[in-house]
């Protein structure tokens, strides 16, 4: 009983970290994107302004981001499943 419990909490164990790796890759990614300039120019932009708020929605770069977010995931998907 207690070797089936030990391997539960090693694969868990196991998932924190690459969990933990994973997101600190992306919050890198995003760190060095909001570094760079332009973003808010991309066509499909829509940007509401109004008595001291702004907002801005890229709708583009949204979409692009998650098709390539979609793409790098499932190929990690992959490589653990083999």
């Amino acid at each position: 009983m207690m070797v089936g419990l030990m391997d539960i909490i090693s694969q868990m164990g196991r998932w924190l970290v690459i969990t933990g790796i994973t997101l600190a890759v992306v919050g890198g990614v995003f760190w060095l994107l909001g570094k760079l300039r332009g973003f808010e120019e991309f066509p499909g932009t829509i940007r509401m302004e109004g008595n001291g708020i702004s907002c801005v929605f890229p709708l583009l770069a949204s979409i692009v981001l998650s098709i390539l977010l979609t793409l790098v995931l499932n190929g990690i998907l992959r490589i653990f499943r083999h």
